[in-house]
């Protein structure tokens, strides 16, 4: 049976976006009209392109919140329309080809398990609306992944390498600006008034804090690999040692300004982890780099850390093993960490009484009025520590597939490591490191928020690409 071959879906939807912003451009204020204008130019970009728009999904992830609103208690912004936009082209290429083909990336698999573990839950969640909002990140990681596994390649990894930089320095220099200027809440005053606590577009030191923890190691990869190249002479590794050792100092510097001791703490373990697997003559600094420290330490350098910021630390100890918080007195000094542990406490109790399939997934704040400890009342939407979250909302079967999933993806990222050379296998490491970062920065917080979980499915996709295409 002959068809008659349809007409390429631009020349269809190009003419109405002309005469809707043509309207526009006619009947609105001039602010409007020039968002209105701008609006349009983006859209008709991805209609003729849709490979850029993930290159500015890739900047609108950290800024995500500049650009949104409420609808029917959802945020939705221009990170939101992008993904639609992209993943809309795509299906409608494909439909106008007559072929719609969906990719089978190797980490396909690992995200459909956690989502079929996530899925049982659903038949016990108490807001059927919050279940299905957290349901939604995944399954936009997942289609966000396919749509980069189908339509880059590893000819695009140096321009994806860079977008990522360039976006987290970008907002780690937001995040500088809040610091010296003490642009902020009068809360978030550090040092005797003197700076403000780093919070950038993320609201919160800590998921601003995330954020720059999810690029870092990836800088850090980078730069170990271009000072490689430059010591062999390789012209190339100029443009990538300025980019990504600029990079990594900014980043480094807001992560400072956050004064996120998880933050703080998911960087050292990423940090290990990215010099380890470069290997080499790394490895050997790294060993030298530990040995000082450690004398260091012994011979009493520790007075030479201001005091302040050791003491960030040092305020969690005492409370390591605390099994019951309502017991404890509160002061300014052990606030933050009670709180913690006091949204832990309701977490345990919670999966404690729903052990295999949890309170449903999504649903932890939800039902946090039964499980509420001492003065804690608010549940600020997650428990701080994600496996505890994950576990009390999807219970035993949820944490399973949780680990499974990332077991899978590190034990493939691990199998790359063999099979790709240069700025790849970096690329792979650093991939790795981010991975190290966001498990343990998890432990205190839930960095799945604000758009970050697009920007694990663009770690996903890229060390994908690099990895199953050859050299």
């Amino acid at each position: 049976m002959a068809f008659f071959p349809l007409p390429k879906f631009h020349t269809l939807t190009l003419p109405a976006i002309i005469t809707a912003t043509a309207f526009a451009l006619a009947i609105l204020p001039l602010k409007l009209a020039a968002v209105a204008l701008a609006g349009a130019i983006g859209v008709t970009v991805v209609l003729v392109r849709p490979k850029l728009g993930l290159y500015a999904l890739i900047f609108a992830i950290p800024f995500s919140s500049l650009f949104q609103v409420s609808f029917g208690g959802a945020n939705v912004g221009v990170m939101e329309g992008l993904l639609a936009l992209m993943l809309g082209v795509w299906l409608m290429q494909m439909a106008a080809r007559r072929e719609i083909v969906i990719p089978h990336p190797p980490l396909l698999y690992p995200l459909l398990v956690f989502l079929a573990a996530i899925a049982v839950s659903w038949l016990g969640a108490l807001s059927f609306s919050a279940t299905l909002s957290e349901t939604a990140k995944w399954l936009e990681m997942l289609a966000l992944y396919l749509f980069i596994a189908a339509n880059f390649s590893a000819a695009d990894a140096h321009r994806l390498v860079g977008a990522l930089l360039l976006a987290g320095t970008a907002e780690a220099a937001v995040g500088l600006y809040q610091f010296v200027f003490k642009v902020g809440p009068e809360g978030f005053l550090l040092f005797g008034g003197r700076f403000l606590r780093a919070y950038g577009t993320f609201r919160q030191p800590n998921p601003f804090a995330g954020y720059l923890g999810l690029v870092s190691p990836l800088a850090l990869a980078i730069l170990l690999w271009a000072v490689d190249e430059f010591r062999r002479k390789k012209a190339e590794s100029l443009f990538w040692l300025g980019l990504s050792g600029g990079a990594l100092a900014i980043l480094l510097a807001g992560l400072f300004a956050s004064q996120s001791r998880g933050g703080m703490l998911g960087f050292a373990v990423a940090a290990a982890v990215t010099i380890l697997l470069m290997g080499g003559r790394w490895l050997v600094a790294a060993a030298l780099t530990f040995i000082g420290g450690a004398l260091f330490v012994s011979m009493g350098g520790l007075a030479l850390i201001p005091a302040r910021i050791l003491q960030r630390f040092a305020d969690a100890l005492p409370y390591i093993g605390v099994s019951d918080v309502s017991t404890i007195a509160i002061t300014d000094a052990n606030f933050a960490t009670i709180e913690r542990l006091a949204h832990w406490q309701a977490a345990r109790g919670m999966w404690r009484d729903h052990l295999w399939f949890g309170v449903g997934f999504g649903n932890y704040a939800a039902v946090y009025g039964a499980y509420a400890v001492g003065r804690w009342t608010d549940a600020l939407g997650h428990a701080h520590n994600y496996l505890l979250n994950v576990g009390a909302e999807a219970g035993l079967v949820g944490v399973l597939g949780y680990v499974a999933m990332w077991l899978w993806v590190i034990g493939f990222g691990l199998w790359g490591l063999r099979r790709t050379a240069g700025f790849r296998r970096a690329v792979v490491v650093g991939s790795i490191g981010i991975f190290a970062y966001l498990h343990t920065h998890n432990l205190f917080d839930n960095l799945y928020v604000q758009g970050m979980y697009l920007h694990i499915a663009v770690i996903f996709g890229l060390m994908t690409l690099v990895k199953t295409n050859s050299e």
